[in-house]
């Protein structure tokens, strides 16, 4: 990766919204992930994430889901057991034109059964999308 790539993904990470000392979870890990992503985020948090086995409460989950991966609205759900009140999710899919592609639509009906409102979406790297989810306000 050169210099200016490198420069690039962490100000992607930066976009995303994390912080020096911020707690993230990361679901979905696979050999098809974007490292430098992973890399450049750990590095603005100055720790590593946790992975799926931690239970620690975290301010931030990032997951990577592809169109196989299983039943998107099950997993959201399962995503929310360590957020913190006031927390995100930030999803991972890939790209359109890219194996494992998950339609926006997908997400959108996806995220209100889980109890989640989609608010922005950014392309994070050349073979990854990414959407904010928040957790619905409480009446």
């Amino acid at each position: 990766m050169s210099e200016a790539d490198a420069g690039t993904v962490a100000m992607v990470a930066g976009n995303l919204g994390f912080k020096d000392e911020d707690l993230v979870q990361e679901l979905g890990y696979d050999d098809d992930v974007d490292f430098g992503l992973r890399d450049s985020i750990e590095d603005l948090i100055g720790s590593q994430m946790f992975d799926e086995d931690d239970h620690d409460v975290v301010d931030a989950v990032i997951f990577w889901w592809r169109a196989n991966d299983g039943d998107l609205v099950d997993a959201l759900v399962d995503s929310l057991t360590t957020l913190d009140e006031g927390g995100i999710v930030w999803i991972l899919t890939p790209k359109s034109g890219r194996d494992g592609y998950v339609p926006p639509s997908d997400i959108q009906e996806a995220a209100p059964t889980a109890g989640l409102h989609v608010t922005t979406t950014a392309g994070v790297s050349e073979d990854w999308a990414a959407t904010r989810l928040v957790p619905r306000k409480r009446q």
